[in-house]
């Protein structure tokens, strides 16, 4: 393999001029820089990344530490946010953490040996040291996604859940259901208690009950929508409609019904959260709310950019405005 010392000897310049053609960082006479580029051509010549990096100070690389890529909700966020990097000509580094504290301090120090140039992070849940181990990593550009208002030095996505709950909600009221049940995350999270709360503002405007033998909490994955709606179906009274907070649990939810024989929307309408990818080929395509996620991964990668060139870590706020989808899994209500 050639060395740089190879491509100088040919070319009949030092090493330091070879250097300078290729970073691009003194100015070379056209006839010199046309015999380095020559050598560098006949000898296929690639000059090595990380010995580059140190002379520039940037590595061209990102990296991203998340939940876990497998939900469709973060894949479509890591899919906007790699094919950004891409088209900026910048690598990324993902990491999975599966809310491992132990997983996040590895990831972090491995992104840090690699000489990023920042850091995406986006963990829907953290344990109570994970705040100070970031602040550990400060002098790498970071954007922290999702943590919300618990501490004002991270940066706040203001999803507007609240309004979500309340419009799917309103949705099937509108459409004249009042046995109206919700499949929801652990109200203990934030991101789920807000999703309830709409949903409760909307039954209280409409002077409705919420049955609590119809209210259940999982953990957003389509096991939770199949376990919880089953627990429904065994009730002496069903509701007619159940808002699902996100849309794999509204896919396990559909899965139960189906079962048990009965028909969406026929039977029970269903309404989900976040428009997936894949909502829009369920059996019946899902009516829910949709999140622009390929918006989110831009914008914060946009962020990450800035910082990375202006060294300004002041606090961002990042505001998405939920969105009714209609399809076919809602029924109205004669």
């Amino acid at each position: 393999m050639a060395t740089i010392k190879d491509v100088a000897k040919m070319a009949g310049v030092s090493t330091t001029t070879v250097s300078h053609v290729i970073n691009n960082t003194r100015h070379v006479a056209e006839e010199t820089k046309q015999d380095v580029l020559k050598a560098i051509q006949q000898l296929n010549y690639s000059p090595s990344a990380v010995a580059r990096s140190l002379k520039v100070n940037t590595t061209k690389s990102i990296g991203m530490i998340v939940t876990t890529s497998e939900s469709p909700y973060f894949a479509e966020i890591i899919h906007a946010v790699e094919d950004r990097c891409y088209r900026q000509g910048y690598s990324l580094f993902l990491c999975n953490t599966q809310n491992n504290a132990e997983k996040i301090k590895n990831h972090l120090e491995m992104l840090a040996k690699k000489r990023v140039d920042g850091i995406l992070v986006m963990c829907s849940e953290y344990h109570q040291d994970s705040l100070e181990l970031f602040n550990n990593f400060s002098e790498l550009p970071m954007v922290v996604m999702d943590w919300g208002i618990e501490d004002n030095r991270n940066d706040l996505i203001q999803d507007n859940s609240f309004s979500g709950g309340y419009l799917a909600t309103k949705y099937l009221i509108d459409n004249g259901h009042k046995k109206i049940g919700i499949i929801a995350g652990e109200l203990n999270k934030a991101i789920a208690k807000t999703r309830y709360d709409g949903y409760v503002q909307a039954m209280q405007e409409a002077n409705l009950a919420v049955n609590p033998n119809w209210v259940m909490e999982g953990f957003f994955e389509p096991e939770d929508g199949y376990e919880c709606m089953n627990k429904i179906l065994v009730q002496a009274e069903l509701p007619t409609a159940v808002f699902c907070c996100n849309d794999v649990m509204a896919l396990g939810a559909i899965s139960a019904i189906t079962e048990r024989g009965l028909r969406v929307p026929e039977d029970i309408s269903i309404i989900g959260y976040d428009n997936i990818h894949s909502s829009r080929f369920y059996a019946p395509p899902l009516t829910t709310i949709h999140q622009s996620k390929a918006r989110l991964g831009e914008r914060a990668l946009k962020l990450l950019f800035e910082r990375i060139q202006s060294k300004n870590n002041q606090r961002e706020v990042i505001e998405m405005h939920p969105e009714l989808v209609v399809r076919k899994s809602v029924k109205k209500m004669a």
